[in-house]
């Protein structure tokens, strides 16, 4: 009879508690939870003390800067972790048997790569280039290109170990051999694999010279879509640096022929945001960091860039709008470029549109615009300061200044203000109180 209760008992202890709401909650047992994140294991994996974590918790807390077992305190022996198979299999054994609870089959895992699998890959890609050999080099790119999308943990190691700068060597190398038309094939492969690994650090950009610039140039001169965009994400990897070696990477790409065109073709004809914005970054960096952007601006005018950049601004997503007036504005610094922004019906409305309404950027480059366009007619008949103050630029600037703004902005939107208000009495400007003159004022 006791022995019957205590069964009993039992029973009840081992039996599924209930949510109020009548669901059944599964108990999932300690073994197959992660001592850190106490969620059960996806990848559990041994560590040379003896105990076993999931590989995400585990690689998290030894990238944190620790070198500790985090349950024993001991110093690890080692930081490579080993698949426990054992547990992996009874934690998906337990998930096939309660999968009429919503329980789901954990996946089996595949084993990350290690440093020493990605350290033979370069070294054999090291060996394709030397040999020239570009069907068995594209091979080994494809495995690294695999590898690294397989998951972010295979990516880190692969960026670790130097691939940046072995996949930009290689792209030197057979952008530098026969002709491009004859390595296409894995230039592009190299290409497409190599901008998962972006950043780059300084060396690998430093494998890159002319002729990786100039095959670049070819890519985003081609039809093919996929081609042009990482060939333009790559020109803005070069040239987007901080390092010395930038102003003569910017020098290289404004002296390569084609490149001017190119960059405007894919703005005009744009195949997605991310190369419209990189176009536009690398296209600001050649008209300002270039020692010759009097000439590349010129160029550019004469292409038709500045209705190009209005246009694209009217409707465009902030950082698309920021970029375009961006470039405008270093544009403007030429006197070719003032004259073309002049003449264009659209610069007062988009310029005082974009004044308080897209960002603090956009409103310091919009004001920035307005005061060389302005200042530059002063001389003339005014004709741009007019029609500034017929889209409403007077009480735009007006309001900017009460709201407040950076000091150069600030500046610059009072000397407007100041030439604006020389410019009222030659036309009519309705001042926005008047259409409340019949309400009756409370104070």
């Amino acid at each position: 009879m006791i022995s019957s209760w205590r069964r009993r008992r039992a029973a009840r202890r081992e039996e599924k508690s209930e949510h109020q709401n009548g669901e059944i909650e599964l108990t999932v047992p300690r073994e197959f939870r992660c001592p850190i994140s106490l969620d059960l294991m996806k990848d559990p994996v041994i560590l040379s003390t003896g105990i076993t974590y999931d590989r995400e918790s585990i690689e998290k807390w030894v990238e944190a800067g620790n070198f500790t077992c985090p349950l024993t305190n001991k110093v690890l022996r080692s930081l490579e972790p080993i698949p426990n198979h054992f547990i992996r299999k009874s934690i998906q054994h337990w998930c096939v048997e309660n999968r009429s609870h919503g329980i789901e089959r954990i996946p089996t895992p595949r084993v990350p790569i290690t440093s020493m699998e990605v350290s033979d890959i370069l070294s054999k890609i090291n060996v394709s280039c030397k040999r020239q050999d570009g069907k068995g080099c594209r091979i080994l790119v494809l495995k690294i290109k695999s590898l690294a999308k397989e998951s972010e943990r295979n990516k880190r190691c692969i960026v670790t170990n130097g691939a940046g700068g072995v996949l930009s060597g290689a792209f030197q190398a057979f952008s530098v051999a026969f002709s491009i038309d004859e390595n296409v094939d894995v230039l592009e492969e190299i290409l497409s694999t190599l901008i998962i690994m972006f950043p780059l650090d300084v060396e690998a950009k430093g494998f890159l010279s002319v002729s990786a610039m100039k095959c670049l140039i070819w890519f985003l001169s081609s039809g093919d879509l996929s081609r042009r965009r990482n060939a333009v994400l790559g020109l803005k990897e070069l040239v987007s640096s901080s390092s010395s070696d930038n102003r003569r990477k910017v020098k290289e790409l404004s002296e390569t022929e084609g490149a001017i065109e190119a960059l405007f073709k894919l703005i005009k004809d744009p195949i997605c945001p991310t190369s419209t914005k990189a176009a536009l970054l690398v296209v600001y960096h050649i008209i300002t960091l270039s020692s010759t952007k009097q000439k590349q601006v010129r160029k550019l005018v004469n292409l038709g860039m500045v209705p190009l950049l209005l246009e694209t601004s009217v409707d465009a997503e902030r950082s698309i709008c920021e970029k375009a007036l961006g470039v405008l504005d270093g544009i403007c610094n030429s006197e070719e470029g003032r004259q073309m922004a002049c003449n264009n019906a659209l610069s007062m409305p988009v310029l005082v549109k974009k004044i308080l309404r897209v960002s603090d950027l956009a409103t310091e480059l919009s004001v920035s615009i307005l005061w060389k366009l302005c200042k530059g007619e002063m001389e003339d008949h005014g004709s741009v300061v007019l029609e500034a103050l017929q889209v409403g630029a007077f009480q735009k600037i007006l309001l900017l200044l009460q709201v407040g703004c950076a000091e150069k902005t600030k500046e610059k939107a009072s000397e407007v203000l100041k030439m604006l208000n020389l410019h009222r009495n030659k036309m009519e400007c309705v001042d926005p109180m008047d259409n409340f003159k019949h309400l009756k004022r409370p104070f």
